[in-house]
């Protein structure tokens, strides 16, 4: 199962919104035997995030955040962002009317079907729709 940015915001941040349904999931995620998988892309964005002010919190400290970030590295399996990767995001650019910010969804999409990964746990699911069959998105009130 593929982790977007925002499950592991929230799951950091007890003042986030849905940050109880954020554990939840990771931890059912991590006991379920499943391979749990991030991507360069995810740290980056993770990264950019918790150091911006936040409705319900303040910046994260940038070395505070940094080790958090080797932490998720550790804690999890990281798909690497290359050829293959950029192949797959010019073919679904091409067949998904996506433009500007969305590229970056799309990117996580593609890294996914690159690594032959097609679950994925977000709270961004109307973000991920457009991808149809491709991929498969966990209901974040479920796990399933």
């Amino acid at each position: 199962m593929f982790v977007d940015t925002n499950v592991l915001v929230r799951a950091r941040f007890k003042s986030a919104p849905e940050h109880a349904t954020a554990r939840r999931l990771l931890q059912q995620a991590g006991g379920s035997g499943e391979a749990i998988r991030i991507s360069r892309q995810v740290l980056r964005e993770y990264l950019a995030t918790v150091t911006r002010p936040q409705s319900w919190s303040r910046p994260v400290a940038m070395e505070a955040a940094l080790a958090h970030v080797a932490a998720l590295e550790a804690a999890f399996d990281i798909l690497e962002d290359g050829p293959r990767v950029t192949e797959v995001l010019a073919t679904l650019c091409r067949d998904v009317a996506v433009a500007g910010r969305q590229v970056h969804d799309a990117n996580i999409a593609a890294t996914m079907l690159a690594h032959g990964e097609r679950r994925l746990l977000t709270f961004n699911a109307s973000d991920f729709r457009r991808y149809g069959e491709r991929i498969e998105l966990v209901d974040v009130e479920t796990g399933a």
